[in-house]
């Protein structure tokens, strides 16, 4: 496992846009630590951002249909801004622009109770997930990075001290 260094040089954007769905009073924390988990455990140094957005499944759903053609919602939509570890940088804060992260509360709150674990394990999980897509992973149709991304979610969950 990688020795992480806790380095904090990324700015997380967080918009809540469900109002009527209760999430954890530390969500918000909960999504800054995971993002910095995964920058960190990738050795990730330079400054980035990242948009979060938190969302039901009507619009998870329209932008699931949108962007990848799939009518249904989903847990989470990664947006990477980058294409093998070249990323656009701000002019106005010389980070890099990793992309955006978009997560159902509704979704997170069903599979938290699916799979028995806590609503923190599950939307860092998310962000975890969708940070290593930020980051160039891509699990679909290639099992040998799905088995390496899932390891190393794993491996970053347990060092939040989320591990299942």
């Amino acid at each position: 496992m990688k020795e992480m260094k806790n380095i904090m040089n990324a700015k997380i954007s967080i918009k809540n846009k469900v109002k009527d769905i209760e999430l954890p009073k530390n969500y918000r924390i909960l999504i800054r630590k995971a993002c910095n988990a995964a920058l960190d455990y990738e050795g990730f140094c330079d400054k980035a951002e990242v948009n979060v957005t938190i969302v039901d499944d009507n619009e998870i759903k329209e932008l699931n249909s949108a962007f990848r053609g799939i009518d249904k919602s989903t847990d989470v939509l990664s947006f990477p801004l980058g294409e093998n570890g070249e990323y656009d940088t701000n002019p106005e804060t010389d980070a890099l622009m990793l992309g955006d992260i978009v997560i159902s509360a509704e979704h997170a709150l069903k599979q938290a109770e699916e799979y028995g674990h806590s609503i923190d394990r599950e939307i860092a999980f998310l962000t975890v997930h969708s940070m290593l897509h930020l980051l160039g992973y891509d699990h679909v149709n290639n099992e040998a990075e799905e088995k390496e991304m899932f390891k190393k979610q794993e491996e970053i969950l347990i060092k939040m001290g989320l591990g299942v």
